[in-house]
């Protein structure tokens, strides 16, 4: 589908956007989940409540469990321009955690490339650049160190650790973690939108210096530092939220 004629498509977003948002945050899912896992940020957020927040659901997991999974992060960012392009009519960023970054990015970049209104930033949180990917160490993780790891993520976003649950979501992750372990750039790739890139200061996973790979992706790249661990942000600590909303408050 062109660009010129796409049109909504809701299995895109857990929530239809509302008209009357004055600007957008896209949130993207990192491996293993979807677009539940940020059910604890709020709907709203910013001056009068007018920043939306939209969760960004893949195939093949939660409501969209018996779609086939996406494929690779590219092919991913060509259906998710499509889908989402309907919903760009007014200042938006994306926000990608860890893996979840890196269909952010690359959605921005076919944003770019197809001529249609781009994020006023995009934030890539934990996760280092295109050209030193892949780097997550779930990679290397054998499936019961994984069950574990999905055990511990369930119980941290405050549900049941289900047995056959955990199940469906280790499949969910290892095809994810398929796509993450063929991405990469060869090189730095300059973009036309400014990129936020946030570490959390009590991060064991990704330091500080492994970021900084982002800097030659565009001519303003920013580095904030945020308070808290490698899962902060599922809770929405009032500091990222801030750090999103500057980027839109101002904005008409």
């Amino acid at each position: 589908m062109s660009a010129g004629t796409a049109l909504p498509d809701s299995r895109w977003l857990l929530r239809k956007p509302a008209a009357d948002a004055t600007a957008r945050v896209f949130c993207f899912p990192y491996s293993g989940v979807g677009g539940s896992m940020f059910n604890a940020w709020p709907r709203r957020f910013g001056p009068d409540d007018g920043i939306e927040v939209c969760s960004v659901q893949l195939p093949g997991r939660e409501g969209r469990l018996r779609e086939p999974h996406y494929g690779t992060y590219e092919d991913l960012a060509e259906r998710l321009a499509d889908a989402l392009a309907p919903h760009l009519d007014r200042p938006f960023v994306f926000f990608g955690h860890c893996a979840g970054s890196l269909p952010a990015f690359e959605t921005a970049r076919l944003l770019a490339e197809r001529g249609l209104p781009l994020p006023e930033r995009v934030f890539v949180s934990a996760q280092v650049a295109p050209h030193h990917c892949p780097h997550d160490r779930f990679l290397d993780l054998t499936d019961a160190e994984l069950r574990a790891e999905l055990e511990e993520l369930t119980l941290l976003r405050g549900g049941l650790a289900h047995p056959q649950l955990l199940d469906l979501a280790l499949a969910v992750l290892k095809e994810d973690l398929d796509a993450n372990r063929v991405y990469r750039r060869d090189a730095p790739t300059p973009v036309p939108f400014p990129i936020g890139v946030l570490h959390w200061d009590g991060d064991p996973e990704v330091t500080q210096d492994e970021l900084k790979g982002w800097q030659d992706y565009a001519d303003d790249v920013t580095f904030p530092v945020l308070p808290g661990g490698h899962y902060a942000f599922l809770n929405a600590p009032g500091e990222l939220l801030d750090t999103l909303g500057a980027e839109l408050a101002a904005r008409p």
